[in-house]
């Protein structure tokens, strides 16, 4: 027996208050997860932003030097002074012997910058306090370990999942989209995670699978917005969606969008690829493949 629901226009205006309450708090959490991801792993190259390179030095490591070398050009650039960095570096190559780490001065620059945060009662991270767990991240950087990528994995995996089920939940009760869009819009998060949680494991293995890291990320995130505007606006902007001065109903927006696509040959998924291959081979035979037309965009030399 089909139940029937109320549309998100027609709720109770505490319900409205509640579902607009959190939606806009997981919002903000998002936005914030956004600026961790920056100040971490979009650091992991020294530079800001996120990367391929950052992708690749965080899950592969940098096989090229140590991890404290990484962390120190990295991360945790900021938290000490070039000529700091310079003498753990140095200490490092030398073969970070333990008889010279107080004597050239490293064991008082991790003392006074380090050990704030890598103290005993560090949670995940190394405890500098103790040489050995110093000695811990001078050898080759291989990048996340198998033990934490699978601490975050399961964390991930259970949070981020019952965000997106209340978020579903809320934009099941939207008009703007057909059953078919909104049955797509609400599974795509899920199908973006596991994909997500996958390209860390793969991208450990071998640096040819950082791509699929950003490109997950980025279908979480269209995802989210979708669904997250898509509610909101329904819930406090269209008041009178669908319905014209008789209280007549008009074709859902995904309905006519539909038929647009149709019209124009676009209606699955296999035409729209045999489109866009069309079109890039198109292009191609008009810049030609010795480049004599690239002139007028600046490419020849």
């Amino acid at each position: 027996m089909a139940l029937s629901f109320s549309n998100l226009k027609e709720l109770d205006l505490p319900v409205k208050v509640l579902f607009t309450g959190y939606l806009t708090t997981v919002a903000v959490g998002y936005l914030f997860a956004l600026i961790q991801i920056l100040f971490t792993h979009g650091m992991a190259d020294g530079q800001f932003g996120l990367s391929i390179d950052d992708i690749v030095y965080s899950y592969y490591g940098n096989r090229s030097g140590t991890l404290l070398e990484t962390k120190l050009n990295g991360s945790m650039k900021d938290n000490a002074t070039e000529q700091e960095r310079f003498t753990i570096m140095q200490w490092v190559r030398d073969g970070a012997d333990q008889d010279e780490y107080e004597e050239t001065g490293v064991k008082k620059i991790i003392e006074s910058k380090c050990v704030m945060c890598h103290g005993e009662s560090a949670s995940g991270i190394p405890d500098f306090t103790e040489f050995s767990g110093l000695e811990e991240v001078t050898v080759e950087d291989e990048g996340a370990t198998f033990s934490s990528l699978t601490r975050v994995s399961h964390i991930h995996l259970f949070g981020i999942s019952f965000i997106f089920m209340f978020v579903g939940l809320i934009f099941s009760f939207a008009e703007t989209p057909t059953v078919r869009y909104k049955c797509i819009a609400i599974g795509m998060p899920y199908v973006f995670l596991l994909v997500d949680i996958l390209s860390w494991w793969l991208t450990k293995i071998s640096p040819m699978f950082a791509w699929l890291v950003i490109f997950a990320g980025m279908g979480m995130g269209v995802s989210f917005m979708a669904m997250w505007v898509i509610s909101l606006f329904e819930i406090w902007i269209f008041k009178t969606v669908f319905l014209n001065e008789q209280g007549e109903r008009y074709q859902q927006w995904s309905t006519c969008i539909e038929g647009k696509l149709k019209d124009a040959g676009l209606d699955n998924v296999g035409s729209i690829l045999k489109k866009m291959g069309c079109q890039i081979k198109s292009w191609g035979s008009i810049f030609g493949s010795d480049g004599s037309h690239t002139v007028g965009l600046g490419l020849n030399s």
